[in-house]
């Protein structure tokens, strides 16, 4: 087939294109894929292409300023903080992700995590192979059942969540300023604030996209209103966590215990403060993880670029407002 786009491929975390090359390689478009590169091999790779795929890299607004073919650029994920938005809107580029992948694994994580902590696994599990057989733990075992679990946002992943902690028979709370409550689903209660959500629930579990909003929302006043017998999740994003914030919380003792499975710096290039406690529970940005879920995000984000460049509107559109500005590089078929 005549190849009639160029898509370049920033990065992946999977061992190779087949997916990509499935859904592409029909419309005629050709792969570029450079595991490790410069700065300069960036520009120059991206000065002639018509699509950009990425995924952990960030992308420099310079990349966008060279890249004056470029109709849409492709995140693999939910998030799109590495990638310059607002000026790819200003360029009339379309900007998609992938939100509606990994919803089992992500939702399964979370309550993982919340089951943990409930039955006090890690504390018991370094007793027993310290020798000692005693169940009595430092935070009271108490029934799951009739817990609060509080959901800070309420998009895509945490609807995951809502059905697998009922079937927990936990209550549901949510805090959203975009959603009315008769928005949500049956034994969702929406919270008047933050602060309230933060007040009554037993399990705290992040489910916001990073934006200048939420940077740091949760700080040293978000720990101070939370239960001292509370549990923070972020499966999220790390900067909506003041990291300081949380180390001292949690030597304070002012909250019980955290999961985290994101950083605000990934790897982390300093020890992390509170590796050693005893109450944290740390993943490597593990939650979304599964082969099955590699190969989905994979095939949609693909599958985005893929439509934009035959001309079609994508499955997921992060600013649809470039449609109607006159330098749109899309015309739609």
């Amino acid at each position: 087939m005549e190849t009639l786009f160029k898509v370049f491929v920033t990065d992946i975390v999977w061992p190779s294109l087949e997916e990509e090359l499935k859904t592409l390689e029909p419309i005629g478009a050709i792969l570029e894929y450079i595991p490790s590169y410069s700065p300069q091999m960036l520009l120059d790779s991206v000065a002639d292409a018509d699509a950009i795929l990425t995924c952990w890299n960030q992308i420099p607004e310079a990349a966008l300023q060279v890249a004056s073919k470029c109709k849409v650029i492709g995140r693999y994920g939910i998030g799109v903080d590495n990638i310059p938005v607002k000026l790819a809107t200003k360029l009339g580029m379309f900007v998609t992700n992938v939100p509606d992948f990994c919803l089992d694994e992500l939702s399964d994580q979370v309550m993982a995590y919340v089951l943990a902590f409930a039955r006090q696994l890690l504390e018991l599990d370094g007793r027993v192979k310290s020798g000692v057989w005693d169940r009595e733990t430092e935070f009271p075992i108490r029934r799951l059942r009739g817990q609060v679990l509080g959901l800070v946002g309420f998009g895509h992943t945490a609807r995951a969540v809502v059905p697998k902690a009922k079937a927990f028979g936990l209550k549901l709370l949510v805090h959203t300023p975009r959603l009315h409550s008769s928005q949500l689903p049956e034994g969702v209660t929406l919270a008047s604030s933050l602060d309230e959500l933060l007040a009554c629930s037993d399990y705290v579990s992040i489910h916001a996209p990073l934006t200048e909003e939420t940077e740091g929302l949760m700080g040293a006043k978000s720990f101070r209103t939370m239960k001292k017998s509370a549990i923070l999740i972020n499966t999220s994003r790390g900067p909506i966590i003041d990291e300081k914030a949380l180390n001292a919380a949690l030597e304070n003792q002012e909250i019980a215990g955290a999961a985290i499975d994101v950083l605000s710096v990934e790897p982390p290039v300093q020890p992390i403060p509170w590796r050693n406690q005893p109450n944290v529970l740390l993943t490597p940005h593990s939650a979304f993880y599964s082969r099955e879920s590699l190969k989905e995000l994979a095939r949609k984000g693909a599958e985005n670029v893929s439509l934009v460049l035959q001309g079609k509107r994508p499955t997921h559109l992060v600013n649809p407002e470039v449609i109607a500005t006159p330098q749109c590089r899309v015309s739609f078929t």
